[in-house]
């Protein structure tokens, strides 16, 4: 049997499933090298196999560090809403032979990790909300362009 590549893997992922977007997926691969990256740096041991909980705290560090405040908006721009929706697009790749699993993994390991707001949207609000300061009585209000 001859094994397929990746790009070919993709058309075939999104002809069959179209929810996600062929940069979606990428950007899943890149982020998987990422967190097997840092997995090493941190332990200094040989890459192991990574377990859904632990993909999804590398692609929230890695999403953070690449998007920054515009995470939310390109997920949503490739169909990603919730952790669920990458357990989707990993599984989608598992089927097409480009990603392995063990007996142990399951879809179920990527429901409600962490909301979205939450570890992406949050890190960006300011900690405190300052009230804006008002103008001595009699001073007009300064024009906006």
């Amino acid at each position: 049997m001859q094994k397929i590549g990746f790009a070919e893997a993709l058309d075939s992922i999104v002809a069959t499933d179209g929810r996600y977007s062929r940069e979606a997926y990428v950007f899943l691969r890149d982020a998987l090298d990422y967190t097997t990256k840092q997995q090493k740096k941190i332990k200094g041991a040989p890459v192991r196999h990574v377990a859904g909980p632990e993909l999804l705290q590398g692609l929230r560090q890695y999403a953070l560090k690449e998007f920054g405040p515009m995470v939310v908006t390109v997920f949503s721009y490739w169909g990603i809403q919730k952790c669920e929706d990458i357990g989707h697009m990993v599984f989608n790749l598992i089927s097409a032979g480009i990603f392995g699993k063990t007996e142990q993994d399951s879809i179920e390991d990527f429901k409600s990790v962490y909301d979205f707001n939450e570890a992406f949207v949050k890190p960006f609000e300011p900690e405190e909300r300052v009230a804006p300061k008002k103008l001595p009585p009699g001073l007009p209000a300064p024009k906006l362009p």
